[in-house]
């Protein structure tokens, strides 16, 4: 997967710009606020249908402006495409595939992928467990374009339980009447969900042990293993029909608990991943630099997975991390990535090689020269 051109046009501090990237190394170097994790954010938007550091999508189109544009031209294993993106601050988005118009955006989810490393990453292994869903939700969503649905489903159902559950102070009637029905959907969607995850968590244990000794040189063993919130042990989530019955016994149980708290209290929504080094709790125990290494490893995990299922390495995005990262790891990242595209943000012109396939391009309030 090659990223070969992005053209943008009032998007976020760009009025406008037609970027071109080399197979290899890409380096975006200026100063702050130049606009270089802009142009990376609009990348990444085209992969994923969304920003990686705004939620509101009227944030993205330049101050005073009425729409923005991304147009973003790549090459995957067969053949050279494009991907369009209007978006306006009625909410209202135009997506194109190959100049044919995409009803919907999670129908391009996958079709250009990327892998998204910035500083806030780093903190993966010791935040909460939110980050670790949202690192699973991603990768799993540009593999496999069912899960995603699954996901999509979950939550829309997830809403219209949680609501019941909340009226059934005024109305119990109605909520012993329906509460089975959308527990049986939630359960069904579960139990989907659950299985692409130990699938992937267990894909990303064998590389990140793999990753993990050769950049520290050490014989600690890290491990990755999947805390569904069903309860049941990891190999059990890949039957799903009895996953579906554990789930569902699980929502049909505490329906007191859960009118108190006002929530659904039991669901992929409560999921964790369990990354420990050494037989130890990572998020607990291991020193701030083991933290740094298990993360950066499971983003290179990301891509690695990407390749062996896809058969190609998904573009890879980074915005500012060699500079939050010591000499060792900063060394460890940048040999990782031979043989991939890679795009990258930095500050500083110190330790940039000019070795052939690395292309620098300058950003200076929004515009994009080649060094």
């Amino acid at each position: 997967m090659i990223c070969n051109r992005i053209s943008v046009g009032n998007f976020r501090n760009i009025k406008n710009a037609d970027v071109m990237f080399t197979p290899g190394v890409n380096i975006l170097l200026g100063d702050n606020a130049q606009g270089k994790t802009s142009l990376l954010e609009a990348i990444y938007f085209i992969s994923l249908g969304r920003s990686f550091r705004s939620v509101h999508e009227a944030d993205l189109i330049k101050f005073g402006e009425e729409y923005s544009r991304i147009s973003l031209d790549y090459s995957d294993a067969v053949r050279n495409q494009n991907i369009t993106i209007f978006l306006s601050r009625d909410k209202r988005r135009h997506v194109e595939q190959n100049k044919v118009k995409i009803t919907k955006m999670s129908d391009i989810i996958g079709q250009f992928r990327a892998v998204m490393f910035c500083p806030e990453h780093l903190s993966l292994v010791k935040d909460g467990p939110s980050e670790r869903r949202a690192f699973l939700d991603v990768a799993i969503s540009q593999l496999r374009p069912v899960y995603l649905r699954s996901l999509q489903k979950y939550n829309q159902i997830l809403r219209q339980r949680n609501q019941l559950i909340k009226s059934a102070y005024h109305d119990r009637q109605s909520f012993d009447a329906t509460i089975e029905f959308w527990s049986r959907q939630l359960a069904h969607e579960a139990a989907v969900i659950s299985k692409f995850r130990l699938w992937y968590t267990k894909m990303a244990d064998e590389y990140v042990k793999k990753l993990f000794v050769r950049m520290t040189g050490e014989r600690e063993i890290p491990e990755i293993v999947y805390l569904g919130s069903s309860k049941q042990e990891s190999e059990e989530y890949s039957d799903t029909a009895a996953t579906e019955e554990k789930y569902f016994e699980l929502l049909m149980s505490n329906h007191d608990r859960e009118i108190a708290v006002g929530a659904t209290i039991y669901g992929i929504h409560k999921d964790d991943l369990d990354i420990a080094l050494n037989g130890r709790s990572a998020r607990l125990y291991a020193s701030q630099g083991q933290q740094r290494s298990l993360a950066i490893t499971l983003k290179l995990a990301e891509g690695e997975i990407c390749r062996t299922d896809s058969g190609e390495y998904p573009v890879f995005l980074l915005d500012d991390v060699l500079s939050e990262l010591d000499e060792k790891r900063r060394a460890f990242l940048q040999n990782e990535m031979n043989s991939r595209q890679v795009i990258m943000t930095t500050c500083e012109k110190e330790g940039i090689s000019r070795s052939s396939g690395v292309n620098v391009i300058n950003v200076v309030a929004g515009e994009y020269r080649n060094a």
